[in-house]
């Protein structure tokens, strides 16, 4: 008898329990709970740092719509891009979710149209760099969340002061691989009273992206790409020399993706990091030594920056279209982006909400003029198009080679741009 009961006891355990697990699956798929009546609407983002302002704004948010709640689900980077194609092939997406490469999926009509779901009232208030960025065809394909601002050099001001070199000396320096060039003279300066004097290396964004457009040079043209122009080999080829004559870390160690450059500024080995906003918070909360901001050196065609943003699609294929677009009204707001600057993470991409950034830092200190100053300037595109993201990875072991000095630049750009081309077809 007794032993009966043990057995219909865990009988019964087991039918709640699975009643439990078949709840909880329910509601991590974003149906609706039966308990509440509230709809989920899911939001997938790659970085566990930005779900507490998310949190933050979205409780708001909730507590002016009841029978909506939004849950945060955090993909790593490494693995974000490749398991959002598989889940938006398979149907399983969330209903909304961070993009930085969209192209593929707008082409393919699976991103919902923010500006006919939003209106042109909400499109006028974002940032117009990140409006550009996600825009296609004519269309909106993302609600911009922050941006980056421009990229500039953050500097160890004692590295600075040993090698006799002034800050402003920074902001006016220019660089050319044919004519005057006041920016390798202050590198070898600093060369002499640091391991590193300047980070050139197979830095996408903060690095190569400049020094192209600074050239006079362009990325792509529409989806072609066309980095390998005369400009281009000015550009790259300025980087490399720098690279080969030891004022920047040896390739080796700053193949793309590596963070040696910015563990080397922040162990006081490298004297000029030049990089975006992103880095701010990192560096001000772990750097042992003074440091400031200052402009990029100007090119042949000036100081040319680019200002990538990030923002929120929306699938096409979501349950809860009328949720979604409430939940994207909210985040692209003022009163919804502004939890993004709450710490000064990030800058956001509402336009009247940017000064809360600039105001954090000034309260600690910190000038971040040269993030915004620079874009006052032209700028270059970061890139697009279908198969982007595939054609960056094509040519990204080229650079590498490049930057070793295994493959001359001209034929390194040439290889590169064929190869991210037939890449981005496939």
């Amino acid at each position: 008898m007794t032993d009966r009961l043990k057995t219909s006891t865990v009988a019964a355990l087991a039918v709640v329990l699975g009643v439990v697990l078949l709840v909880t699956a329910a509601l991590w798929l974003g149906r609706t709970e039966p308990a509440t009546g509230r709809t989920v609407v899911g939001l997938r983002i790659w970085d566990p740092s930005f779900v507490a302002p998310y949190r933050a704004s979205l409780d708001e948010f909730e507590r002016h719509n009841p029978d909506l709640q939004v849950r945060i689900t955090v993909v790593p980077w490494a693995s974000y891009q490749q398991k959002l194609r598989l889940d938006v092939a398979g149907g399983t997406a969330d209903d909304l979710f961070w993009s930085n490469s969209y192209a593929d999926y707008a082409d393919a009509g699976r991103l919902t149209d923010i500006g006919a779901l939003l209106g042109r009232d909400s499109v006028r208030q974002w940032d117009p760099g990140a409006v550009a960025q996600y825009t296609r065809a004519g269309k909106l394909w993302a609600v911009p969340q922050f941006v980056d601002g421009g990229t500039a050099v953050y500097y160890n001001r004692d590295l600075l002061a040993a090698a006799g070199v002034e800050p402003g000396e920074l902001d006016r320096a220019s660089w050319s691989p044919h004519g005057p060039d006041s920016f390798r003279p202050v590198l070898q300066r600093l060369a002499a009273v640091a391991p590193w004097a300047y980070n050139a290396g197979n830095d996408f964004q903060s690095i190569e992206l400049p020094y192209l457009g600074s050239a006079g040079g362009r990325f792509q043209d529409g989806d072609r790409y066309v980095f390998d122009s005369p400009a281009g080999v000015d550009g790259f080829g300025y980087l490399v020399s720098l690279v080969t004559a030891r004022l920047a870390p040896s390739a080796a160690d700053t193949r793309s993706g590596s963070d040696f450059a910015k563990n080397a500024f922040l162990q006081g080995k490298l004297a000029l990091f030049q990089s975006g906003s992103f880095n701010l918070e990192q560096i001000a909360e772990q750097a042992r030594f003074g440091w400031g901001i200052a402009m990029i050196p100007a090119g042949p065609a000036g100081r040319v920056s680019t200002d990538n943003a990030i923002g929120i699609a929306a699938n096409a294929a979501t349950a809860h279209p009328d949720a979604v677009r409430r939940v994207l009204a909210w985040l692209g707001s003022a009163a919804g982006n502004r939890y993004l600057a709450g710490n000064g993470q990030t800058i956001p991409a509402v336009v009247s909400e940017q000064y809360r950034y600039r105001e954090y830092w000034a309260h600690r200190g910190i000038d971040v003029a040269p993030f915004f100053d620079v874009l006052r300037g032209p700028r270059i595109e970061s890139g697009g198009g279908p198969g982007f993201p595939a054609a960056l990875q094509a040519m990204d072991s080229i650079f590498d080679e490049m930057f070793l000095g295994r493959i001359p630049v001209p034929e390194a750009l040439r290889n590169a741009r064929s190869a991210a081309q037939a890449a981005a077809r496939r």
